[in-house]
């Protein structure tokens, strides 16, 4: 039987696993002790029922398979060595690390007890807090604020954006920057943008301590914390060194074919934020190429031509600000962009963030 090897237990990753169970020998490779579902990470920044909710076991995943936690030091074409364990010798590998992210929206720790332990933290200091300052405006910056304002009524809320305006990632309209705009006018949120920030605080994300700082345009910014929406890096760092340094670009990403097999190594394949597809890194994303990697590995198990190949779709977002407001979007059964409210936004996502799709992914009651 052929063993795949799925290097990462993100969204990608466990979507391989699970789909290529009943016909390989899996084994999931992953450095947490628990399954971070990261899109509703947010709201575990500020709600304490949320902060155990987004931690899941993999223990029910696979049915057949393993998952191996432990962190990969190297890879040899599709013998994957990890730290502390036999190395494990594949027929396929699948790259899945993802990315990483500033604290809150992506924890570093591999430990949950310890990733609950900060979030607890932040909790009190959220709650002793008067103001706030989010740097960076675009999708992670917004909802953010938008859980805090819900979370905090009277908190003060400050969003430094270095470009002209929020939502600068190209493919979004001005339909949806002016309708998240006019809701966090609404919220009182003031917004700066046009300047970057002249220096960072003298203290951690997260931390309480009043701190003062400016734009280089001369804004004051005031507040008693802070914290950092921006600054996605891919998880590749195992790779350096090895064969397939080659194929990485300078900011970590990896080459990837239209088949999601990774450039020059047919057995080899990458899904999700560390790949080099050109769209916005999102979990719907890397769960579609995983998909793709599913068919194509079924495909050479079974003797024939990888042949299945991944669309990158049109940018989408789903943006809530808080459970009941926000705005999304969409593309409509012709192809046509639409922009859903608030009422339409926390109905998509807004109220239970997908909560109840990954546990049943996972296999969870």
């Amino acid at each position: 039987m052929a063993r795949v090897a799925v290097i990462g237990g993100g969204y990608g990753g466990v979507t391989v696993a699970k789909g290529l169970d009943p016909l390989a020998d899996v084994v999931l490779i992953e450095q947490k002790d628990q399954f971070v579902h990261h899109a509703a990470a947010l709201r575990a920044a500020v709600d304490t029922v949320w902060e155990h909710a987004i931690f899941m076991p993999y223990t029910n995943l696979l049915t057949r398979g393993e998952v191996v936690r432990g962190t990969v030091s190297r890879v040899d074409g599709t013998t994957v060595h990890v730290f502390g364990h036999d190395p494990i010798e594949a027929d396929y590998v699948v790259f899945a690390t993802g990315s990483t992210y500033p604290f809150p929206a992506k924890y570093s720790s591999y430990r949950s007890s310890v990733a609950k332990a900060r979030l607890e933290q932040l909790h009190e200091n959220l709650g002793r807090a008067r103001s706030v300052m989010i740097v960076g405006g675009g999708t992670v910056g917004i909802e953010l604020t938008g859980e805090l304002a819900n979370a905090f009524p009277g908190l003060d809320i400050t969003i430094v954006e270095a470009s002209d305006q929020i939502l600068g990632t190209p493919g979004y309209t001005d339909a949806l920057r002016q309708e998240i705009g006019e809701q966090l006018s609404s919220l009182g949120v003031r917004v700066v943008t046009g300047s970057e920030l002249a220096y960072l605080p003298p203290q951690n994300v997260g931390d309480l301590s009043h701190f003062m700082v400016q734009t280089k345009k001369g804004d004051v910014i005031e507040a008693d914390l802070w914290f950092q929406c921006y600054g996605a890096r891919a998880n590749t760092g195992f790779l350096i060194g090895s064969g397939y340094e080659a194929v990485m670009n300078p900011n970590g990403t990896i080459r990837v074919d239209d088949t999601m097999q990774v450039v020059d190594h047919p057995n080899v394949y990458a899904v999700g934020d560390l790949t080099d597809v050109r769209e916005s890194k999102r979990a719907d994303a890397a769960r579609q190429q995983a998909r793709v990697v599913i068919a194509n590995i079924t495909a050479q198990i079974e003797g024939e031509t990888p042949d299945a190949v991944y669309q990158p779709t049109k940018e989408w977002v789903i943006l809530p600000l808080g459970p009941n407001m926000g705005a999304s979007q969409l593309l409509d059964a012709d192809g046509h962009t639409r922009i859903l409210g608030a009422d339409q936004t926390a109905e998509i996502k807004g109220t239970d963030l997908m909560v109840s799709v990954i546990r049943s992914q996972l296999n969870l009651p």
